[in-house]
């Protein structure tokens, strides 16, 4: 669990693991959402029946059907018992009305194991920082020994490590998301942008795939800090933030990045070089009509146009940047593109291009 990259290794890792040391054909992690009143399968390995998959998309159980889940999970914890608990697809021994056969088996898990072919399972729940987080289901064949009371002990210590695995999972999850997202907006941020923008020209390089490159100005922002206060500022950001976010999503898998300051950028992979420009061109009228502010200059960069061979993330967020620039200094009220206008010789492209002889002058931004 410790070397997995991402909640959903992670919970196939503490699967696999509890499943070996289990000595079972079948294990599953699932979690319980409370807001949704279910218990969500995370991961199946093992030996699947028809209908199971690793990493099921909609397979889920509703809490009333499994009274269990709040009752031991909630009620029993309360009181300090976390202890797992074995079922078998013959039922509780000595029948339905056995003392003690209430709560500790249920129908619809014995109806499963027989439906499955499996014999047997051991529940154990889950417990993270002092609340039900789900359970850990381990099942072995019908015809295999039937967990003992050995067994259950066992996981539910394997279910405490998990525990462990799954909120240290959650604590590098949180401290990648903070890296790579812009605090004020909820973007991504400049570090994430070059991560998936060496990426994406790789994939350039061995597919030919079109990337494209959009950076905005946000127009007025210092107007705004120093006649209304920063708050109002922030407010501004936030907003062309959410705008940005929207455009992007016209464009499948199209990372929106606010890069610092008034600055921000889409970033597409995939899209035609055109459907870029016309999002950008919606960004642009969205942006004037923000009721603070004075719109935004957009300059756009891409691999589909003729710019010249891309070989660097560098040389595309210079023509981008170079792009922008232009739009600002004209004022337009409309993206404008590098390449679009005599390709290589475009004014765009010989701007981004020129030695960077002035450092502080209307270059600067090209200096990443």
């Amino acid at each position: 669990m410790a070397a997995a990259h991402t909640p959903r290794e992670s919970a196939r890792a503490a699967a696999q693991g509890v499943r070996l040391a289990l000595d079972g054909s079948f294990a599953a992690i699932s979690a319980w959402e409370r807001e949704l009143g279910r218990l969500r399968v995370l991961v199946n390995v093992g030996e699947l029946a028809e209908g199971e998959r690793e990493f099921p998309d909609g397979e889920s159980y509703p809490v009333h059907e499994f009274p269990e889940i709040v009752g031991f999970l909630h009620e029993q914890w309360a009181g300090g018992t976390l202890d797992a608990w074995v079922e078998t697809a013959d039922g509780p021994p000595g029948g339905q009305d056995a003392p003690g056969a209430a709560g500790l088996y249920n129908h619809q898990r014995v109806a499963a194991l027989r439906r499955r072919g499996r014999g047997c399972c051991v529940v154990a729940p889950i417990v993270l920082h002092g609340r039900a987080w789900g359970e850990l289901y381990v099942a072995r064949r019908a015809g295999e020994p039937v967990f003992d009371g050995g067994d259950a002990e066992f996981a539910t210590v394997l279910a405490a490590v998990t525990a462990a695995g799954i909120a240290q999972t959650e604590r590098l999850a949180e401290a990648r998301r903070l890296a790579f997202t812009d605090a004020l907006t909820g973007l991504a941020n400049r570090r994430a942008v070059d991560m998936r923008l060496d990426e994406a020209l790789e994939l350039h390089r061995a597919e030919a795939a079109v990337v494209s490159l959009v950076v905005c100005d946000l127009n007025g922002l210092k107007r705004v800090n120093d006649s209304r206060g920063h708050a109002v500022g922030d407010r501004l950001l936030e907003r062309f933030g959410s705008v940005l976010s929207l455009c992007g999503a016209m464009l499948p898998g199209t990372l929106a990045a606010r890069l610092g300051g008034d600055e921000f950028c889409l970033l597409a992979v995939g899209p035609a070089a055109d459907d870029v420009v016309g999002v950008a061109g919606e960004l642009c009228e969205r942006a004037g009509d923000l009721d603070l502010g004075e719109g935004v200059a957009v300059g756009v960069a891409s691999t589909g146009d003729p710019i010249g061979p891309v070989r660097s993330a560098r040389r595309l967020f210079r023509l981008a940047d170079a792009a922008q620039y232009r739009a600002k200094a004209a004022r337009a009220h409309k993206p404008v593109v590098a390449g679009r206008d005599g390709g290589t010789d475009d004014p765009v492209v010989r701007l981004a291009d020129a030695p960077e002889r002035h450092p502080g002058t209307e270059r600067r931004r090209f200096r990443r």
